[in-house]
């Protein structure tokens, strides 16, 4: 099977079927190259409805949970993002490409050191790689979209915070076997929030307890 293939069947057997149907997600699907993020060993698995081993032993999420949550988060060229969890720098890249700057926290120097070799090589110039722990409250800014790659029990009040009016964050939610992802707004008057489909990640990477939000 050719890799233009196997790119095709994902998107058309797991990706359209767990309800990612924006044109702009789809099309994006194709531009950035998911074999790119990924060893040569790995790069036809780059496509399957799985979680890749990353080589400090934590796994990539599968394919249609990076689509929907990009399609989730309803980005705009204009906007900021705050994404916590590098992986192998594939997120970042669907993030950049439908926004104006992505910034990535990751607490694995072997993670960030994978993410930024694997953008560079794909021409991707709008992502800042930081070695921090998003979650502690160790870097703040301010953000109009917060993605976190890995479960949390609960969303930290220091995150929310980062949130621009208008502002939107998305984070997998709970414990096993439930979880879900939840999509927080932050508007003029406070936050709304609301779940948005179920799945199940890794927890977050040297997650410690936080003070959280109450809505």
């Amino acid at each position: 099977m050719t890799i233009e293939k196997a790119r095709f069947n994902m998107i058309e057997q797991q990706i359209r079927p767990w309800n990612v149907l924006d044109k702009d997600v789809l099309d994006m699907l194709i531009v950035v190259k998911r074999e790119n993020y990924f060893p040569e060993d790995q790069k036809t698995l780059a496509f399957f409805d799985t979680e890749l081993p990353l080589p400090d032993g934590s796994k990539a999420m599968n394919p249609k949970v990076e689509a929907r949550i990009v399609q989730e988060l309803g980005l705009k060229k204009s906007e900021s993002v705050l994404l916590i969890g590098a992986a192998s720098g594939y997120l970042a890249a669907l993030l950049a490409h439908m926004t104006r700057h992505v910034t990535v926290l990751e607490t694995s120097p072997v993670l960030k050191e994978l993410a930024e070799k694997n953008l560079h090589a794909d021409g991707v110039r709008n992502v800042a790689l930081l070695q921090a722990d998003g979650i502690s409250g160790q870097h703040t800014g301010n953000y109009d979209v917060i993605v976190v790659a890995g479960a949390l029990e609960l969303i930290p009040e220091s995150l929310l915070k980062q949130l621009n009016v208008g502002g939107r964050l998305l984070a997998v939610v709970g414990q096993l076997p439930m979880m879900h992802a939840q999509l927080v707004t932050r508007t003029a008057s406070g936050f709304t929030e609301r779940s948005v489909f179920d799945t199940v990640l890794p927890p977050l990477a040297g997650v410690e307890p936080a003070s959280t939000f109450k809505f």
